[in-house]
């Protein structure tokens, strides 16, 4: 849920906290077990909010939604140690970084305090650079390698659980987006839960001529493919779409 005015999905923009908590109640009925909620946008282009903002974005609408549905896991969008520690404080049990602690590493401290879910995604580059494709021979070593140094660090500060994201549509090309998707369970041997996010983004909207609001048909055959390989959960804009391929998979 993006409590931003220019998330690159127009439909997932929510404005209010009434909109908040209707949506996650929608959601919830949907069958979501975690509500991921964002006030920073990071796709490519986006103009990065200060703390004091993003703070103001998100702690109306988390607080809000724990008080309506208090056994509802709530994720924290951010890099951001300080809009992190606030939206525990609100309700929120999970902290979603998509840094994987590089951009604010004391983000990590917060983990550890507090000692919340925390989900760590495959990055490079800095805040403003993150988008800039690198060349490389093999994506799947990369991440290999990234999570198995992140794996040691966290170690370190005795963070053992957690959820490895591979950054689907985060500063790699359409091919190697589709390649992680179909080498995913590759990343088994790390031995850590694999997240997914890949709803409506660039390389399924690009690659099939059409715009993210056509892409829901497209999102479901790379999310079953993803569940296929190995993915534990899926981060989706459409949640019955996605609970449905998740039934259907079990079954299959």
């Amino acid at each position: 849920m993006n409590l931003t005015p220019d998330s690159f999905y127009a439909n997932s923009r929510l404005l209010s906290t009434q909109e908040v908590v209707d949506k996650a109640g929608v959601f919830i009925e949907e069958g979501a077990e975690i509500i991921d909620i964002g006030g920073q946008s990071t796709r490519p282009g986006a103009s990065m909010i200060s703390e004091e903002e993003e703070i103001q974005r998100v702690s109306p609408a988390i607080e809000a939604i724990s008080k309506a549905f208090p056994n509802i896991l709530i994720s924290i969008d951010t890099f951001q140690s300080k809009v992190a520690e606030a939206a525990i404080a609100m309700g929120a049990k999970m902290i979603n970084d998509i840094s994987c602690g590089s951009f604010d590493p004391t983000i990590l401290d917060m983990v550890s305090k507090y000692n919340t879910s925390y989900i760590g995604m495959h990055i490079t580059g800095s805040k403003e650079t993150m988008h800039e494709v690198l060349k490389r021979e093999n994506i799947i070593l990369e991440l290999l390698q990234f999570f198995s140094q992140k794996k040691q660090l966290f170690t370190q500060k005795g963070i053992h659980h957690w959820i490895i994201d591979p950054g689907f549509g985060f500063g790699k090309t359409i091919e190697e987006n589709f390649t992680i998707i179909k080498e995913l369970n590759q990343l088994s041997s790390l031995e850590l839960p694999i997240l997914v996010g890949v709803s409506r983004k660039s390389s399924i909207y690009k690659t099939l001529g059409i715009t993210p609001e056509e892409a829901l048909n497209g999102t479901t055959v790379v999310n079953t493919m993803a569940l296929k390989n190995g993915a534990s959960i899926l981060r989706v804009h459409d949640v019955k779409e996605a609970k449905q391929a998740i039934r259907l998979m079990e079954l299959l």
